[in-house]
């Protein structure tokens, strides 16, 4: 029998199915036909909120694997299954995907490791130490995977229209100010600000299916002064 060129779906495990990029995450797989595997902390089954979409997952297909960061075992046994990983915990959690590298190294059946980052590039980003370490923590993962020789893709999305656009982009805020608005800069350097979830959603299964499209990713870049031009337009 003449062997299939017709590529297989990926096998992937979604960490942190619970928060809502995790989710759509995990939805987005299922209906790709991944067969998609989500590590669940127990104690998330006791949230009601969370139970709920724990169980539209698996109610759509989704094996549910209850474990957590914290338990190199778990993890182990659930990345073992998977060719590859996606972890899309918050990020206070970021320094917990140590055991999760771990694991991935141990079972050396992991084809690609998506880490969590999404947002600014933290090898690049200079925030004047007001970070209280925030980016050096995702350049601290950076390194240890590049050190175990782990396949991998980083995913820096810059930043997240439905969380900066509504307050002209003032840290802090969540409504635009009425009285006076800060600059930084000169106000025309040009950020780009991506649609969350969906956007990054498609543009994850674009890179994990292999040859998709991303042709339709959607992202606006402009810079701080068109936004405040805009603004002042519609007010």
């Amino acid at each position: 029998m003449a062997e299939s060129n017709i590529k297989q779906p990926s096998s992937i495990l979604i960490i942190g199915v619970t928060g809502r990029l995790g989710y759509e995450l995990a939805a987005a797989s299922l209906q790709a036909s991944h067969p998609t595997f989500c590590l669940v902390r127990p104690s998330s089954l006791s949230d009601k909120d969370k139970a709920h979409k724990v169980q539209v997952l698996s109610d759509s297909g989704a094996v549910i694997i209850e474990g957590s960061l914290h338990d190199e075992e778990s993890l182990f046994e659930a990345v073992k299954q998977v060719n590859v990983v996606i972890c899309a915990v918050n990020s206070k959690q970021v320094l917990d995907q140590k055991p999760l590298i771990s694991a991935i190294k141990k079972a050396g059946c992991i084809e690609r490791f998506i880490p969590s980052e999404f947002g600014l590039d933290p090898d690049i980003t200079d925030i004047s130490g007001m970070d209280q370490g925030f980016y050096s923590r995702k350049s601290e993962i950076r390194r240890l995977v590049e050190a175990e020789g782990i396949p991998h893709t980083y995913v820096s999305c810059n930043f997240f229209m439905s969380y900066l656009l509504p307050s002209l982009v003032q840290p802090g805020l969540k409504a635009p100010p009425r009285d006076k608005v800060s600059i930084f800069g000169d106000g025309n350097v040009k950020g780009m600000f991506v649609g969350y979830p969906y956007s990054i959603v498609h543009f994850l299964f674009c890179i994990t299916s292999g040859g998709g499209s991303c042709d339709s990713f959607t992202y606006k870049l402009v810079n701080l002064s068109h936004v405040l031009s805009l603004n002042n337009q519609n007010g």
